[in-house]
């Protein structure tokens, strides 16, 4: 599984040598730790689409299953991730963000309604795109990492023959 989260200031404080953190990838990867899958890769990149497609490119082209991009899925004019890989999408998984949605309601109230998260398959991967905050990626990976396995093992189904 590859992680990548999305952040334009922590891209930038990572290219300018300062320090910087990147907590939504240290939860994304723990979480995913947790339930006995591997990470294969980390990365960080800015809230840039040529960026983000690179990545998603990169892991079409590659043998994970799952990518999960932490970022860019809120409502400011930077969050780009959603309109980025959307593109990539064989079949979007729109119960994932509802899920989300509804999950993070209880939590949070109304607010949860700024999460534009959401997940989709395509060449039998599973990409799914996570909102930046920790506490979001650690509900969203709690509430849904048991079924990635399923999701891909569906989305490789060959055909049945006629």
């Amino acid at each position: 599984m590859r992680i990548v989260t999305v952040s334009s200031s922590r891209y930038q404080k990572k290219a300018a040598r300062s320090r910087f953190t990147d907590e939504s990838g240290d939860v994304a990867e723990a979480e995913v730790r947790k339930e006995g899958h591997h990470v294969t890769a980390r990365g960080l990149i800015s809230d840039d689409a040529k960026m983000i497609k690179s990545e998603a490119r990169k892991f079409l082209d590659g043998t994970d299953d799952i990518l999960l991009f932490t970022g860019g899925t809120g409502v400011s004019r930077r969050d780009i991730t959603i309109e980025t890989v959307r593109p990539f999408f064989q079949k979007e998984l729109p119960g994932f963000g509802e899920l989300l949605r509804r999950i993070s309601y209880g939590e949070i109230g109304g607010a949860a309604m700024l999460t534009r998260a959401t997940a989709g398959t395509a060449r039998g991967k599973l990409l799914v795109c996570l909102p930046g905050s920790p506490d979001a990626v650690r509900t969203a990976l709690r509430a849904s990492l048991s079924e990635f396995p399923h999701i891909v093992s569906v989305a490789r189904r060959p055909l049945p023959t006629q």
